[in-house]
């Protein structure tokens, strides 16, 4: 199993960038998968998930900047993150939860660095 994050650098405030992450060695599309960030001295937290039926959550923090989304096809989950604050400055991972309710195990990536500059 593998998943491999990228797209993370160094923006300015108000700025984009686009994550992706592409997986193999697993049900793609039939994982949930997520999105979760850690900043230094800070816990991991959850910024934004899809289940295998595109319903999607978001944090109260990035809801209505940020879009996540996933192409089956292509084994990849996106997060689109527009208007970023420095406050959103984090390593990001993705993270796939796969298998049976009773027996789901969760992959991650090893992250991509996301910086914002005010």
């Amino acid at each position: 199993v593998q998943l491999a994050e990228s797209g993370g650098g160094l923006v300015q405030a108000g700025g984009s960038l686009r994550l992706s992450c592409g997986a193999s060695g697993i049900a793609f599309r039939g994982s949930t998968l997520g999105w979760h960030r850690q900043a230094p001295g800070e816990q991991r937290e959850l910024v934004a998930a899809i289940t295998s039926g595109d319903t999607t959550y978001y944090s109260d923090s990035v809801k209505g900047r940020f879009t996540i989304s996933r192409d089956n096809a292509k084994s990849t989950l996106y997060l689109q993150m527009n208007n970023l604050k420095p406050e959103d400055t984090a390593v990001y991972y993705c993270l796939a939860t796969t298998g049976p309710l009773a027996a789901a195990r969760d992959f991650w990536g090893r992250g991509t660095q996301v910086t914002v500059s005010s």
